[in-house]
C-alpha cells in the first residue's frame, strides 16, 4: 500500500509519498499562472468526464481507479488496455484525468460513485500532475507521420514551460532545444515533481499509417524513451484497439502489462459492460434482456465473464430497437479485407464460425500491427482485438459472439466475391421453409447442395463437422430463432436447438445429428432422452428433427416429427 511507503524510497529529500505529493500540491497551487489552472495536456481537468457521468445513460466504472491507486510510485505502474473502438476507452482515461487532475475539484462529482468507497479515494483525489495525450488528436494535425513526434513535444513543453519556468529557471533557448523527456527530467531535478501519464489512442499511427514504418519505430523510440525507466513516472496508463507492437525479438515498451481482449487480468470488467450491468439497463428500461443477450453479448473475457458492446446496448436502450449500432460506426469493408486474405484455412475458419463453430488458433505469431500477417491464425487474432471475434482462452478458440457481429460476417462474404456463400445464404431461407412444412425430402437435398457447395474449404468426415454445415445451413433461422448448440436437455445434450423468439409464433424444433447410421435414430434419441422436456417454458408445437449423413451415398436424409408438448 502507498500509505505504508518509508523513506528512501527514491523520492527526493528522502519525503514520503504524500509528504511530496502535499509539497507540489502546495507548490502548484501557489504558482502564478494567470488564472484557470486546468490545462490542454497538462491537467486538463473534469469537464469531459463530467459529460459522460450526466448523460442519460452511465455505467459506473470508476472502481478501475481504486486499482490504479495501488500500482501509483510502483513497479506495476505501466498499464496498457486495448479493446475494440466504442468500448469506452477514452471514457475511461477521461476519468481518470477528473479524478486524479490537480487544479480542478472532482469530489462532487465522483461523491455517488463506486470508488467513493475506495480507501485510497481521498488519498489520491485531485493530488497528482497528469499529462493526458490523446495522440489521435495529434497524428491528425500534425504536418505528416514523421511528424507526431517533433509536434507533439512542441505542444507539451510550450505547456509545460509555461507552468514550471518559474521553477526550473532555464532560459528561453534551453527550454526550446529539449526534448519531452529532458523537459521532464528538468522539472523533476529543479522540483521534485512526478507525473501520471494518459495515453489515449495510443497505436493510431499503426492503424492509421500502417505501411509507414519509419514514422512507426520513431513513435515507439519516442515512448521508451518517455516513460520506461523516468523517475519522474509516476503512473503510465495506455489505451488503445491493439496491444504494444512487437519490436524485432521484443517489444519497445516491455515494461507495461498488458490487458486486452484476449487476457484481460484483473481489469476484465472494465473492458465492457456485464452481464450485470447490462442485466440493470434492460430492467430500467424495460428491454427484453435476452434479446440483448442474442444481440451483442459473447465476449468471453475470463472463466465466467462475458462482455456486450456499451455502444450498441446504450443505443438500443435509448432508441428502444435492436439493430447493427457498434458494426455501423464502421463500413463492412473493414472486415471484408481481412477475411479475404489469401491464408490456407482462412476460408474454412469463416464459414466454420458462421455455422456457429470454434476455431483453434496461436495467438503467439500476431505481430501486433494490421499489416504482419504470416498465417490464418495472425489474421484471426486481429479480428478478436477490433472486435469480430471473441476469444477462448481456456480452449485457445475464436468464434463469433453474436447476432450483430454475424451480420456483418453475412454482409461482408455476400459481397467479397464469395459466390458459393452468397448461394447458401439464399438457400437456407428455402431450408428452414421446408423444415417447418415437415417436407423432409427437401431438407435433405438442401443440405447436399450446402454440403457440395463447401466441401471445398469445409473438411466432411465426423458428426461435428456436419452439426457445423447444418448450422451454416440454417443460418438465416438466427433472425427468428435462438440457435443452441449442444443443449443441456433431459437426459443428455440435444445437438442443436431452435427456440422461437417471443415475437413470433413459431414452432420449436431439436435437430439431432448422425454420421453414418439413420435419420430415424436420431429422432427416436430425441424421444428417448426426453430433450423436449427441458423446454419447460416453451408451450406449443415442437419439431422433431433427425438427419444423418451417409457416408458411402454422400446423401443426407431427414425425418421430421411433430410433437405437442403438454
Amino acid at each position: 500500500m502507498l500509505n505504508n511507503c518509508s523513506r528512501g524510497m527514491g523520492y527526493p529529500n528522502g519525503s514520503t509519498y504524500f509528504e511530496l505529493a502535499y509539497v507540489c500540491e502546495t507548490a502548484y497551487n501557489n504558482r502564478k499562472t494567470g488564472g484557470d489552472n486546468m490545462g490542454i495536456y497538462l491537467n486538463p481537468g473534469n469537464a469531459a468526464f463530467a459529460k459522460a457521468v450526466h448523460s442519460k445513460i452511465y455505467v459506473d466504472k470508476t472502481e478501475l481507479i481504486a486499482y490504479t491507486n495501488e500500482l501509483i510510485g510502483t513497479k506495476q505502474g505501466n498499464l496498457c488496455v486495448s479493446r475494440p473502438r466504442r468500448f469506452g476507452k477514452s471514457m475511461s482515461a477521461d476519468m481518470l484525468a477528473a479524478y486524479y487532475s490537480r487544479g480542478c475539484e472532482s469530489r462532487e462529482l465522483f461523491c455517488n460513485l463506486k470508488v467513493k468507497k475506495a480507501d485510497t479515494f481521498s488519498s489520491h483525489l485531485n493530488r497528482h500532475s497528469v499529462i493526458f495525450l490523446n495522440m489521435q488528436r495529434f497524428l491528425s494535425r500534425a504536418a505528416g507521420p514523421g511528424q507526431l513526434v517533433p509536434y507533439l513535444e512542441r505542444c507539451v513543453i510550450k505547456e509545460l514551460k509555461k507552468e514550471y519556468q518559474a521553477a526550473v529557471c532555464l532560459e528561453e533557448d534551453i527550454w526550446e532545444d529539449l526534448c519531452l523527456s529532458e523537459a521532464f527530467e528538468q522539472i523533476y531535478a529543479a522540483a521534485g515533481e512526478r507525473f501520471l501519464f494518459l495515453i489515449d489512442e495510443w497505436d493510431c499511427i499503426f492503424r492509421e499509417k500502417q505501411q509507414d514504418i519509419q514514422a512507426q519505430t520513431l513513435f515507439l523510440d519516442f515512448l521508451r524513451d518517455l516513460l520506461k525507466d523516468q523517475p519522474y513516472v509516476d503512473l503510465a496508463y495506455m489505451t488503445g484497439i491493439l496491444p504494444i507492437k512487437k519490436y524485432g525479438t521484443h517489444s519497445a515498451l516491455n515494461m507495461f502489462d498488458e490487458y486486452s481482449m484476449m487476457n484481460p487480468g484483473p481489469l476484465a470488467e472494465y473492458i465492457g459492460f456485464t452481464d450485470c450491468e447490462t442485466a440493470a439497463l434492460c430492467s430500467t428500461y424495460h428491454v427484453d434482456y435476452q434479446e440483448m443477450k442474442r444481440w451483442y453479448d459473447g465476449y468471453c473475457v475470463g472463466k465466467e465473464l462475458h462482455i456486450y458492446s456499451p455502444k450498441s446496448v446504450v443505443d438500443a436502450v435509448l432508441h428502444g430497437r435492436f439493430s447493427n449500432y457498434w458494426t455501423a460506426t464502421e463500413t463492412y469493408e473493414a472486415l471484408k479485407v481481412y477475411i479475404e486474405m489469401d491464408f490456407d484455412g482462412l476460408k474454412t475458419a469463416v464459414l466454420t464460425m458462421l455455422g456457429g463453430g470454434k476455431c483453434k488458433i496461436n495467438i503467439r505469431t500476431f505481430q501486433n500491427d494490421m499489416t504482419s500477417f504470416q498465417s490464418r491464425d495472425d489474421v484471426l487474432s486481429l479480428l478478436v482485438h477490433l472486435g469480430y471475434l471473441a476469444y477462448d482462452m481456456d480452449t485457445e478458440e475464436v468464434f463469433i459472439p453474436n447476432q450483430e457481429i454475424a451480420d456483418e460476417f453475412e454482409n461482408a462474404v455476400e459481397n467479397g466475391g464469395w459466390e458459393e456463400m452468397a448461394e447458401l445464404l439464399r438457400r437456407s431461407q428455402a431450408l428452414l421453409k421446408a423444415t417447418l412444412e415437415g417436407d423432409s425430402e427437401t431438407v435433405g437435398k438442401i443440405l447436399d447442395a450446402v454440403h457440395m457447395e463447401n466441401t471445398s474449404v469445409l473438411a466432411y468426415h465426423n458428426e461435428n463437422a456436419l452439426s457445423c454445415v447444418v448450422t451454416l445451413a440454417y443460418f438465416s433461422a438466427r433472425k427468428d430463432y435462438f440457435l443452441i448448440r449442444e443443449m443441456p436437455a433431459g437426459k443428455g445434450f440435444a445437438d442443436i436447438v431452435f427456440l422461437p423468439r417471443k415475437q413470433t409464433d413459431l414452432p420449436a424444433f431439436v435437430v439431432e445429428l448422425k454420421w453414418n447410421q439413420s435419420a430415424q435414430g436420431a429422432v427416436w434419441q430425441i424421444k428417448q432422452k426426453q430433450y423436449v422436456q427441458s423446454f419447460i417454458k416453451y408451450t406449443g408445437e415442437i419439431l422433431l428433427v433427425g438427419i444423418n449423413y451417409d457416408k458411402k451415398n454422400k446423401q443426407h436424409q431427414c425425418v421430421i416429427e411433430n410433437v405437442e408438448k403438454a
